[in-house]
């Protein structure tokens, strides 16, 4: 149970400082792996129409959307 507790409040302490990295650099300019753009791009070829910037969830399960 202690090595248990010692690595749950260790990936806390890491989530934490993850948090607070990725928090504090405006969105434009995060890319958290080398293929992000390819990644946008396979998602808005997908999902053309939708919006990201508000998500609805009654839209998301519509019968259009699914």
């Amino acid at each position: 149970p202690r090595v248990e507790l010692a690595w749950a409040m260790r990936a806390h302490q890491h989530a934490q400082i993850y948090f607070n990295l990725i928090s504090s650099v405006d969105p434009k300019f995060l890319s958290l792996t080398k293929v992000d753009d390819r990644i946008y791009e396979e998602f808005r070829r997908t999902f053309r129409e939708l919006r990201v910037d508000v998500l609805d969830p009654e839209e998301l399960k519509s019968e259009a959307a699914k």
